[in-house]
């Protein structure tokens, strides 16, 4: 199983960035999916995570900003991040248990 991350980048403070992540060598449909974040220096925490069946949840601190989407057909997890703040300054990684992907980098300038 490989879960291949991309669109990290540099974003000023208020912009907006659209994360994917695509799976090879699993069953998609069927699996739950989710986006941890890892700031320097502080633990791997979970950003939101989505169900087989499309059900949603997301961190406190996302408030509203963030929406994750998966498209079954094309096997590609997203997390569109509007409103982004210096806070969110991390390394994003998407995961399905047991696998992670490899990480892509936000940097949020103020």
């Amino acid at each position: 199983v490989q879960l291949q991350a991309s669109g990290g980048g540099l974003v000023q403070a208020g912009g907006s960035l659209r994360l994917s992540c695509k799976a090879y060598g699993t069953n998609f449909k069927i699996n739950r999916f989710g986006w941890y974040r890892q700031a320097p220096g502080k633990q791997r925490e979970l950003v939101a995570d989505i169900s087989s069946s499309g059900s949603t949840n997301y961190a406190d601190f996302v408030e509203g900003r963030f929406t994750i989407s998966r498209d079954n057909v094309r096997r590609i997890l997203y997390l569109q991040m509007n409103s982004l703040k210096s806070e969110d300054t991390a390394v994003y990684y998407c995961h399905s248990q047991p696998y992670w992907g490899q990480g892509t980098l936000v940097t949020v300038s103020s």
